[in-house]
């Protein structure tokens, strides 16, 4: 039977400690290469969210945003920076998909998060093999958009593969933030959500 040095069993016993360690170090690297899928598009785009899917369908400017289910005297939530809403179409798959996070990030790295204050801004899916419509409203600095991105992240589950969304708004330049600041409507009428039967 063959004998190993006490020197060769300490050095493969410090290999596996480290290469353990180095897991814990960085589970994040470790987690988004094994668990996340990162699903890439624009507007317009149907983008698959685990087995639903979900479409950006238009993007609006404006300076005050008023829900349709508000009263008569309801008057608009105006802003001194500009509202960016964003239109959607989700249709649910067999699986429900988790709570689904939606921000917007430009490309020096601010964060934007829907407004709150509205009660149908968000995305969200419907019952299993129907569709729905609505739109998500978020406040942002007109001086703050190129490369503006819509990201969809859900709850983390360690033991399925998550999908993790990213939609390319379409604002490469400064120049381009800036004819879209200037075209922004007066307001824009929040509609409630529609549900429909997904077609097949």
């Amino acid at each position: 039977m063959k004998l190993y040095r006490p020197a060769t069993i300490l050095v493969g016993v410090l290999f596996v400690l480290l290469g353990g360690l180095t897991r814990l170090a960085t589970p994040e690297q470790v987690f988004e290469e094994q668990n996340l899928e990162v699903v890439h598009g624009t507007i317009g785009e149907a983008l698959k969210y685990g087995d639903s899917t979900v479409t950006i369908t238009r993007m609006k400017f404006a300076k005050g945003v008023l829900e349709e289910s508000g009263s008569d005297d309801d008057k608009p939530i105006e802003t001194n920076g500009v509202y960016v809403a964003l239109e959607w179409d989700t249709v649910r798959g067999i699986q429900k998909p988790s709570n689904t996070g939606a921000k917007l990030v430009a490309d020096g790295g601010t964060v934007y998060e829907p407004i709150g204050g509205l009660t149908d801004s968000g995305i969200d899916f419907p019952e299993a093999g129907f569709a729905k419509t609505g739109a998500v409203v978020f406040e942002v600095n007109p001086t703050d958009l190129k490369g503006l991105t819509l990201q969809l992240r859900p709850s983390m589950f360690y033991n399925v593969l998550n999908s993790y969304v990213e939609v390319d708004l379409g604002i490469p330049s400064e120049d381009i933030a800036q004819q879209l600041v200037d075209g922004a409507e007066a307001q824009y009428v929040l509609q409630n959500p529609v549900v429909r039967v997904a077609s097949s």
